[in-house]
């Protein structure tokens, strides 16, 4: 895992989720490609996907549960997948958990 992303575009305003709980910004590759880095503060929270979605933790960690799936943990280094068309539960419970959201 890098510690830089290079040659993107970045969309200037913020997504902002669940009163601020999560924050996240655009990246845009040259050839189309999306990711968001944001971070989420201690919470739990539920996020629906359109299009399966890795999850890169870059600092921090999680529980996370897919729909009809037990719940796992991810730490600093790790990540995780789901599938589209579904949605997961992620629970930070200390320190804020820093990510890359890749979409398909």
């Amino acid at each position: 895992m890098s510690d830089k992303i290079e040659n993107i575009s970045v969309v200037k305003k913020a997504n902002v989720y669940f009163g601020g709980k999560c924050v996240s910004h655009t990246i845009q590759f040259a050839d189309g490609t999306k990711k968001s880095v944001g971070v989420i503060l201690p919470s739990t929270l539920t996020f629906n996907t359109g299009v399966p979605e890795v999850m890169e933790t870059v600092s921090g960690a999680c529980r996370f549960k897919i729909k009809g799936e037990d719940w796992k943990a991810c730490k600093t280094g790790e990540s995780f997948s789901v599938p589209g068309s579904t949605s997961f539960d992620i629970e930070i419970t200390t320190e804020p958990y820093h990510y890359i959201c890749h979409f398909d």
